[in-house]
């Protein structure tokens, strides 16, 4: 193949992955894609990842530039401050609000939408919770896990056993043996 012949065949090759490309970002396509992004927007609840705050929730309620934003919690002890993206989480729950309210409009939005409650239920913060509630266990706390632990692995063990026995009972099929071709000479 000749050096034209070579950059043809690069050009096809980018060009149908181009097509490729730009097929999947059809608004055909787009429209079949499951939603599941969280958007950094006015009433996004948001948990703060660092600093003083760490693990408390808030609500977005103004976007200051490309790297902050202006939070305010007032039902979790967060006060109206400007915070950089990279210190928050952004989660799945969105509050209908208009842009820069007072604090005390929030406290009754938040608190007429449940957003505690709505919070608990999801799989976060329950994931949270159990990871607070194992930290927190007494050394006798943790030897009784662990006996729970061998106690549930050894059911399961001699149930798997009993499984096992009934599957061994089970008649195997013979293999077919297979006629070997020899080698003509």
């Amino acid at each position: 193949m000749s050096i034209c012949g070579k950059g043809i065949a690069l050009f096809e090759r980018n060009l149908n992955a181009f097509h490729r490309w730009t097929e999947e970002l059809s608004p055909k396509n787009l429209q079949n894609r499951p939603e599941t992004f969280n958007f950094v927007e006015v009433g996004r609840v948001a948990m703060i990842a660092y600093g003083k705050d760490k693990g408390k929730l808030c609500v977005i309620m103004d976007i200051i530039d490309q790297n902050r934003a202006l939070v305010d919690g007032p039902a979790t002890g967060v006060k109206r401050q400007a915070v950089n993206f990279k210190t928050m989480h952004l989660t799945g729950l969105k509050m209908d609000i208009p842009r820069a309210i007072r604090t005390a409009t929030l406290l009754k939005a938040w608190q007429k939408e449940n957003m505690s409650e709505q919070w608990e239920k999801t799989s976060w913060a329950k994931k949270i919770a159990n990871r607070e509630k194992r930290a927190n266990l007494s050394d006798f706390d943790r030897f009784k896990l662990m006996k729970a632990k061998q106690a549930r692995n050894r059911l399961i063990d001699v149930e798997f056993g009993k499984l096992r026995k009934q599957w061994k009972k089970v008649p195997v099929k013979p293999k077919k043996s297979k006629k070997r071709k020899t080698a003509k000479k």
